[in-house]
Parts: C-alpha cells; structure tokens; sequence
C-alpha cells in the first residue's frame, strides 16, 4: 500500500459569496503523487478542532506548503502586521502543534516556503516580515508576471553548505532557485541548522539536527519545477526515502543500494 502523506491547508474564500474553504495547490498534490508515490491526504486549516494525535497515527509524512498568508506574529512575539496583511490564525492552529508533535514522533516532514517559516516559528525561532524592507536585502517577494514561467522562474542563487543535507541533493555549492516570498527567518530556532542562503544572507534552507528523523525545510518553491528541475525532483524524491525508511527500516536503504 502507498503511504498517506499529510498536506496542510490554507483557508481561502473561493465562490460568488466568499464562501471558506480548505485548499492547497495541485502542484503539491501532483509532486506527492508522480514523486513521492504516496497518497495526498489534505490537512484542513480548522485550528483548535484539529486532532494531531489520530493525524500522526494515520499519516506516514507531512509536507508543509507554501501560502500567500503569513504567520501571524502573536505566536513569534512580533509586531502587528500591517493593515491588509493576509493571516491563516486557523492554519497557524494547527501548523505549529503539528510540527512539534511530527518531528518528535520522527514523520517525515518537509517544510516548504511558508512551511519553512513554521517549522521555525513552531520551535522556537522568529521571522522577519518583509525582507525587502531590510537594507541589503533583496526582493524575494512574487514577480508581478501573468506568465507562469517568469514568475515561478529562477529568481537569485543559493549558497549551499559543504557536507550538507542539501548539499548531497543537490550535489552542486550552489543552485538556482524561485522566489516568492516576504517573510522569512530571522532568529533561528534551536535545533535548526543552516542548509543554504541567498546572497543577501537571507536563509533559504534548513535542518532539524535534532530530530529522531527526517525534518528539512526550503524557502523556495520545488513542487513548481520538479518536471524540469533536478535538483527540486531529488528534494522530494529525498523524502519519499525518508518515508519509505521509515515504514520499511533497511527496506529502503537496500533498494537504494
């Protein structure tokens, strides 16, 4: 049987009458089937009501997505956002539980965009909320382009770190990523490791070094260009190992081989 993978949802308002709903992107439903060979199981954003111990029980990973919403900064200790904003506080609910319950029972997870600033907020860490306020810091926010191909294109380099868990997928120092996003990590939460950052030292990919198993995050966004992309393919084809291992220990290791 293939494994049931966890993948969380926003709430946006879809229809004439602005009606809530539960949604995550094709792409990473598309990624979790074609790469990871597992099942896409979506986690809804229903804050308090969700049940993260029958969730960890039933899934055998959590891939984290990407959102236009930002964590809101009351769980961090931030400032307000400004006016306009766009927040999930129900996503928040039940995102940051969800990491620390996953990663301490060693569920696979994988961390992406938004993800990633969760799994850093959920351990510890702060985010700064928009980079392209910072002085020296680039713009990593979305490029104002219909064409899909420009605005999910590779925006700015990434640096990654010798011996490093990104460093064996990607087997290069440094890749080519998208970008889209404005938060991103300011303190970094203990336990986290530093995988790889962008030219202006922002962090764009991490570790949880004491995790009893897989945890990673990235910044950018693989499940766009995963067809084409090598590197964004071996990402999830690292955590479809991870999970693999996990439910068949040496089973994995062995195929591998």
């Amino acid at each position: 049987m293939k494994p049931l993978i966890g993948i969380s949802c926003c709430t946006k308002l879809f229809g004439l009458y602005g009606m809530p709903n539960h949604a995550a992107s094709d792409t990473y439903i598309r990624a979790t089937d074609q790469v990871v060979g597992g099942v896409p199981v979506l986690v809804p954003a229903n804050g308090d009501a969700c049940d993260i111990q029958t969730l960890l029980a039933r899934l055998d990973g959590i891939i984290l997505t990407g959102s236009r919403s930002n964590v809101q900064p009351a769980v961090y200790g931030g400032p307000a956002h400004p006016d306009g904003t766009p927040e999930d506080i129900n996503r928040d609910a039940v995102t940051l539980p969800l990491i620390r319950a996953a990663i301490a029972a060693g569920l696979p997870v994988l961390a992406i965009c938004r993800g990633l600033q969760e799994l850093n907020v959920a351990l510890g860490g702060t985010l700064h909320q928009r980079l392209q306020d910072l002085p020296g810091r680039i713009d990593h926010s979305t490029p104002m382009q219909p064409n899909p191909r420009i605005r999910t294109g590779k925006a700015h380099a990434v640096r990654v770190v010798p011996g490093s868990w990104l460093h064996r997928v990607a087997e290069a120092r440094e890749i080519a990523v998208n970008s889209l996003h404005n938060q991103g990590i300011d303190r970094l939460a203990p336990g986290l490791v530093v995988e790889g950052t962008a030219p202006d030292g922002t962090i764009e990919a991490v570790r949880v070094a004491t995790a009893p198993g897989f945890a990673v995050g990235v910044q950018w966004h693989p499940e766009y260009d995963w067809q084409r992309d090598a590197v964004s393919r071996r990402i999830f084809e690292s955590f479809s190992h991870a999970v693999a291992e996990r439910l068949s220990p040496g089973l994995a290791a062995a195929s591998a081989d």
